[in-house]
């Protein structure tokens, strides 16, 4: 990894520990473009109750309004967790260059990743996972808890 990566990352961990904070999943991203960040967001479903309100999501929309252009062809998107397919979706509409993943999902979630490199779609997008371990710690330490206090 690069000290740009690990900053970036850092920047999207730090966005995941708020999300943390406010009870929400720990998923923080972060919109780079030309090694400066554009965006950065962590999830608020819970506090929004709106299904849309992923991390990924609200990165990317508020990169755009900064941007003023839906297309981020230019940018780069940093994420604690593997999008899901609802932001995958997103992220290759918006027409990221490259994304950086912290942690899968889960063992077999690698194979999910091919949805960025399909001929059916008219964009590809470059994925990395980083396989940072803080950001997996994050989310293991989040979801025991959260077991603990459902008991």
């Amino acid at each position: 990894m690069t000290n740009t990566q690990i900053d970036f990352i850092n920047v999207a961990l730090t966005q995941a520990k708020k999300a943390c904070s406010h009870d929400e999943v720990p998923i923080g991203a972060v919109v780079a473009r030309n090694n400066k960040v554009i965006s950065k967001a962590f999830n608020k479903r819970e506090k929004s109750q709106n299904a849309l309100h992923h991390a990924e999501i609200l990165a990317i929309s508020k990169a755009c309004r900064r941007l003023k252009s839906w297309r981020l062809d230019d940018c780069e998107l940093y994420v604690t967790l593997q999008p899901c397919i609802m932001c995958a979706g997103a992220i290759l509409n918006a027409r990221i260059k490259k994304i950086y993943i912290g942690t899968l999902a889960n063992k077999e979630s690698e194979s999910s990743l091919d949805i960025y490199k399909s001929n059916a779609l008219n964009w590809k997008t470059e994925v990395e996972v980083l396989h940072n371990q803080e950001s997996s710690d994050l989310l293991k330490k989040f979801f025991q808890q959260a077991r603990t206090t459902s008991k």
